[in-house]
Formats: structure tokens, C-alpha cells, sequence
């Protein structure tokens, strides 16, 4: 019986460094491209090479994200399958990352691609018809990402105050 108990023990343990390492690099990955490699990007790069090639990083990153999104989904499932009856932070932080999943999912297959073939079309952000759609859509893809990273962030605290609340108190 204590030996099923450990062994248990060590299984959620490896599934919530495993949760924890992909919403890092899922997080982290939001940051940085947003706050550092596209605004340096489109400063110092001319335009259009500067939209090429953060088409290029985004579409890269959104296979990443994607990927992260998959593990963590797949880790707060084995919380679930392990941890018993969920508590209502149980319960919020798998809906926020459900809700970042999504975000991202939408972010892959239908902002992105608009972007870039608006961009591949020529379009120049706020000039003529499709520079005004592309602007939009820019737009609607920044919001998106920060409502992903407010998420993400909530699931991370929340899978950080969740796991110390089971180790002062297992079940």
C-alpha cells in the first residue's frame, strides 16, 4: 500500500513538471515575441522583410504553442485521472488553460493565416482596403495573445498554489 502511495506520488509529480515546463516555455515564448522579437524585428528590419520574416517566427511559434497547449491539456487530464475529486481552483486553472488552448488554436489557423496572406498580397498596415483588414486582424491577433498570456499566467499560479495546497494538506 505505501509503495502504490509513492509511486503514485511520483507519478503527479512528473506530470506537474511536466505541466509546469510546457506552460513555461508556452508563457515565455508569448513574451518574448511580443515584447521583444517583433517590436525589434519590425524596427530595425525594412519593410517587407520585416513582415516575411515575423510570419516566419509566428507561424514557427504557433507550432510550439500548439504543442505546449497539447501537453498541458493532456497533463491536467492526468491531475484529474490522479488527484481525486478536483477543488474549484482545480477546476479554474483547468479552464483557464483550456481557454489559453483555444486562444491559441484560433491564433494558428485563422489569424495568422490571414496575416499572412495579406501580407504575401502586399498589403501595408492602415493603407488602402486590405492594409485596414490587415490592421484589424493585427490587432485582433495582439488582443488574442494577451488574453492567452493572462491566462497562462492564472493557470501557472494556480497549478503553483494548487500543488503547495496538496503538499500541506494531501489527501
Amino acid at each position: 500500500m505505501a509503495g502504490e502511495k509513492r509511486k503514485a506520488g511520483r507519478d503527479v509529480a512528473a506530470i506537474v513538471v511536466t505541466y509546469a515546463l510546457a506552460l513555461a516555455l508556452w508563457t515565455g515564448g508569448l513574451v518574448v515575441l511580443g515584447a521583444v522579437v517583433a517590436p525589434t524585428v519590425f524596427r530595425v528590419v525594412p519593410a517587407p522583410a520585416s513582415g516575411d520574416a515575423m510570419t516566419l517566427v509566428f507561424r514557427r511559434f504557433d507550432g510550439v504553442a500548439i504543442a505546449c497547449a497539447i501537453v498541458v491539456l493532456v497533463a491536467e487530464a492526468g491531475l484529474a485521472w490522479r488527484g481525486g475529486r478536483p477543488a474549484r481552483l482545480d477546476l479554474a486553472r483547468a479552464a483557464s488553460v483550456t481557454l489559453a488552448a483555444g486562444l491559441a488554436i484560433y491564433e494558428a489557423t485563422a489569424l495568422a493565416p490571414a496575416i499572412a496572406d495579406l501580407h504575401r498580397r502586399g498589403a501595408i498596415r492602415g493603407l488602402h482596403e486590405d492594409g485596414v483588414m490587415l490592421e484589424k486582424i493585427h490587432r485582433m491577433a495582439e488582443t488574442t495573445a494577451k488574453a492567452e498570456l493572462v491566462f497562462l499566467i492564472l493557470a501557472l499560479a494556480l497549478l503553483v498554489v494548487t500543488r503547495l495546497r496538496f503538499h500541506a494538506h494531501p489527501t
